[in-house]
């Protein structure tokens, strides 16, 4: 049985409007929007006793009380699955993952993950705010997508950094194979980014139920049908990158669903590659940042395109 704590806020004049994981993002600096949303969902927000969706515009006066559930024991299996481990102390873990490689436990896929790696590294000292399924997880990258990822090894770790990520202080870069020749130096992409109204699973530019987005793609190499190219996002939106290079009309080699389906039939995934992450260590305060080189998939691929 999980024990609860419970934070209560009193809504003033000035917050009367706003939706109500927006509000409490707001007043709770401790928790960042998605977990505020994940709370919400889990019907851990409530309004004088009654649980509200996260569409509910606060009123002043509305006593909000937000109920922090335990961790629940985790569940999820540790494995002994080969890390690349790119950095490593007491608060945090950077993992170079591999193509292939799912994040976290979901739906079909709940051993041989990140997760389970993890678990059987770090041995109990992850974050426990992300759950049975997520512990230590603040952000994630395609299974298909490789490069570097971060973990919490403790939950203060894990609200700092969940913190920078929300306010994209974050340094991402990533390395990218995009089919045609993109003739700038430099393209800025501002599109907003929401689901796919003909297929929930997918992401599309859309003015709909869509967050803003921004990708700076800048050119490396051209190749006679390609461009080698580094991405780095400005905003962290789901698929971003894949459906920004789609957006363009320069979908990243290999990506089947927003790519050419029957192009490149050699590969097994996205050529993308998340090389770079920078932001400022959660304990010590002092900006961090580290790369890792293409792999060898991306090698072979442009040593047979020259």
């Amino acid at each position: 049985m999980n024990n609860n704590n419970e934070i209560i806020f009193l809504a003033e004049d000035i917050d009367a409007g706003k939706r109500i994981d927006v509000y409490l993002a707001e007043k709770s600096d401790k928790y960042s929007r998605t977990y505020i949303k994940k709370a919400i969902d889990d019907k851990s927000v409530f309004i004088a006793g009654k649980t509200v969706k996260a569409s509910y515009k606060v009123n002043a006066g509305d006593s909000v009380t937000l109920s922090i559930k335990e961790p629940y024991e985790l569940q999820t299996a540790a494995q002994d699955i080969g890390l690349d481990i790119v950095y490593e102390d007491g608060d945090i873990i950077l993992i170079n993952k591999p193509q292939g490689m799912v994040v976290h436990p979901a739906a079909g896929n709940y051993e041989n993950t990140l997760v389970n790696a993890l678990l059987y590294h770090c041995k109990g000292t992850l974050s426990g705010i992300g759950g049975v399924i997520r512990p230590g997880i603040i952000h994630r990258i395609d299974k298909d997508t490789s490069g570097i990822i971060i973990a919490a090894k403790n939950d203060d770790a894990h609200n700092n950094l969940a913190q920078q990520f929300k306010i994209h202080s974050i340094s991402r870069g990533y390395y990218a194979i995009l089919h045609g020749v993109i003739d700038e130096e430099k393209v800025l992409i501002k599109a907003p980014i929401g689901r796919d109204s003909a297929d929930r699973k997918k992401m599309t530019v859309t003015d709909k139920n869509s967050k803003y987005a921004e990708t700076m793609i800048t050119v490396i190499k051209r190749y006679k049908e390609y461009t080698l190219v580094e991405a780095a996002l400005k905003t962290g939106r789901t698929h971003q990158i894949r459906v920004h290079a789609q957006y363009i009309a320069h979908p990243v080699a290999g990506d089947k669903v927003y790519g050419y389906k029957k192009k490149n039939p050699e590969l097994t995934g996205q050529l993308l590659h998340a090389y770079k992450l920078g932001f400022i260590h959660p304990k010590t305060g002092k900006y961090m940042e580290f790369t890792t080189p293409v792999p060898q998939r991306f090698n072979e691929f442009m040593s047979n395109i020259e």
